[in-house]
């Protein structure tokens, strides 16, 4: 893959936590933001529950379709962390100790602590590329377009940076909101031939409720700055003729 490309991705999020309600997802925005910083678009977000053979059907989907497959949760030391046995399964590829990964977490945990539950973590497809873990130790890990990553946010976070040159996208994807203070009925026509004109500019619309007052805000999305520019000047010369008033959020 090279620049001007287009790259795009999926996110895979395990958990029945996630599904139930239990736990808010926050990794499906870190991750799409991350990724549209790289020149990856996110075509597809799943959350399905911890069954495996949920896991490998859905996999096995994703990965074909994308350029890249990010997995988030299933690989703690429960028995309901059953992404790495999963992703074994999908690629058909022996689970196994990872030595690297078993090296390191024996050398984070004291002495005794790295127990029979800890070292669970350290079950990988055969040949996996480590993934590495600067907030706890336990390391996620790659296979082929498909990264896995742990599920607790912050620690996600903190192993995407060693992630950056692993990931070849195309063009950063670049954006510009415009808040307005009005319904989208008043300017869903105008909008409509707005985006008509600019096929390659993405344009979406969004209600707010902001310090007591309904709003809309603009948000186009494109490869290209100049491209914004024609399409914001655009809908700034309908929000004039319609004297819509533009607000700070």
């Amino acid at each position: 893959m090279t620049k001007n490309t287009k790259v795009n991705a999926a996110i895979l999020i395990i958990g029945n936590e996630i599904l139930s309600g239990r736990t808010k997802d926050t990794n499906t925005s870190t991750l799409a933001t991350w990724l549209n910083s790289l020149g990856v678009k996110v075509n597809e977000v799943r959350t399905i529950p911890d069954e495996e053979d949920k896991i490998v059907t859905t996999l096995n989907i994703l990965r074909k379709e994308n350029d890249y497959v990010f997995t988030s949760g299933g690989i703690g030391p429960t028995h309901d962390d059953i992404t790495a046995s999963s992703v074994s399964k999908a690629f058909d590829l022996k689970y196994e100790i990872h030595k690297e990964a078993f090296e390191i977490l024996q050398a984070y945990y004291k002495p005794g602590e790295f127990n029979e539950g800890r070292q669970k973590m350290v079950w990988m497809p055969n040949n996996a590329k480590l993934i590495l873990n600067p907030t706890s130790g336990a390391p996620g890990f790659s296979v082929d377009n498909v990264f896995c990553l742990p599920g607790v946010p912050s620690i996600l976070k903190s192993m995407l940076g060693g992630l950056k040159n692993e990931i070849v996208g195309g063009d950063p994807i670049l954006s510009h909101t415009i808040s307005l203070k009005t319904v989208e009925s008043e300017i869903a026509n105008s909008l409509l031939k707005v985006q008509n004109k600019n096929k390659d500019v993405e344009i979406g619309s969004y209600p707010f409720f902001h310090a007591g007052k309904l709003g809309v805000s603009i948000v186009l999305r494109s490869e290209n700055k100049s491209r914004i520019d024609v399409c914001s000047t655009q809908i700034l010369d309908f929000i004039k003729e319609k004297k819509i008033e533009i607000v700070d959020r």
